[in-house]
């Protein structure tokens, strides 16, 4: 299967895309540093470059075409200021979910560590 991963050169995701590609699927890490592309294939996957601040929903979708998942392991960053979390963390979400949705992928898996500091017990 082909599985395109947002924030591609993260560690959630140069794990994921090796742990998809030893196990024959297609993974695809979108990055938007031309540095951080060796690294992706490293992992056996291939490397896109697509800038999600700046990519209109229609251009992403062409990348997904095809793709049987797609998985948003992106994120602002430790340390990013209060804009950048939502031109990132929604923005960007929204963008790929949208993209996703035009081509026809028919999963989403959306990564988010948001409350991972607070436990929740239920009685």
């Amino acid at each position: 299967m082909r599985v395109v991963i947002a924030g591609g050169h993260g560690k959630i995701a140069l794990l994921l895309e090796r742990l998809l590609a030893e196990r024959g699927d297609q993974p695809v890490g979108l990055v938007r540093n031309t540095g951080h592309e060796a690294d992706v294939r490293a992992t056996g996957a291939e490397a896109v470059l697509c800038d999600l601040e700046r990519a209109a929903a229609g251009e992403v979708a062409e990348i997904l075409v095809g793709a049987g998942a797609v998985v948003f392991a992106a994120g602002a960053g430790a340390g990013s200021g209060v804009a950048r979390k939502y031109t990132v963390d929604q923005g960007a979400s929204v963008l790929l979910a949208d993209a996703a949705e035009r081509a026809g992928v028919p999963g989403f898996v959306q990564i988010s560590s948001m409350g991972a500091g607070s436990v929740l017990v239920f009685r």
